[in-house]
């Protein structure tokens, strides 16, 4: 199981990624301080970190520079997270040793299929979530494909970020707030009807299958049988 840690000052923010790290099947650990996560790494080193640029004290680039500099994290694989989206930060921070770069505010499955990719393309380890099956239904991370019964089902990109979702989620209630977080990023500000669309179009586009989405009465919606 690959480990994560993310240095993120902003306790929201933190607290999301890192239930979204959980829920995909990784080990995670979050810091609000450049200070908490070189403690931590003093401990164990992570197959991974998630960085935001703008920190408390030293800020992300000076510890990316710092993690880059050092023998044992010369190689880690790090992906900066910030509120700053202009080319030159991107620019800069890919310079200096970045292994990619995610300007907030961001969907929560975009961010675990960029860790996917680093992890991958770093060798780190096989990742969680990659292939998911449920009765009929099997998704492919890698692949973004969907296939019910083996036959292939086409999928808009909410879809199957949602689908992915609900699947990594199986059995839980999930408040219409929450998928609406995960999957269309911190600031989404639409009306819930958005959601109960992309719902019951997955549901026609799944067939039978689509029996496996539940509604949850006041709540939002629950993957399972």
């Amino acid at each position: 199981m690959a480990k994560i840690y993310i240095a993120e000052d902003d306790e929201n923010i933190r607290e999301i990624v890192l239930y979204a790290l959980q829920s995909a099947g990784f080990e995670s650990a979050g810091f609000e301080s450049g200070a908490e996560l070189f403690a931590a790494m003093d401990m164990a080193v992570p197959n991974l970190v998630l960085l935001d640029i703008m920190l408390p004290g030293d800020d992300g680039l000076s510890i990316l520079r710092k993690l880059r500099d050092t023998p044992r994290t010369k190689t880690l694989p790090i992906i900066l997270l910030t509120a700053k989206g202009s080319e030159f930060d991107k620019v800069k921070g890919l310079d200096m040793g970045a292994d990619d770069y995610i300007a907030k505010p961001f969907g929560v499955m975009e961010l675990i299929s960029r860790v996917n990719a680093v992890l991958r393309r770093s060798g780190a380890s096989a990742e969680p979530g990659d292939a998911l099956e449920y009765g009929p239904i099997a998704l492919d991370m890698a692949r973004r494909a969907v296939t019910i019964g083996g036959m292939a089902v086409t999928l808009t990109y909410k879809e199957f970020e949602l689908l992915h979702y609900l699947l990594l989620n199986k059995e839980l209630a999930l408040s219409r707030d929450k998928l609406m977080e995960a999957v269309w990023g911190y600031d989404f500000e639409g009306e819930s009807r958005t959601l109960d669309m992309h719902i019951r179009s997955l549901r026609q586009k799944l067939g039978a299958a689509g029996k496996y989405i539940k509604t949850i009465r006041n709540v939002g919606y629950r993957f399972g049988g």
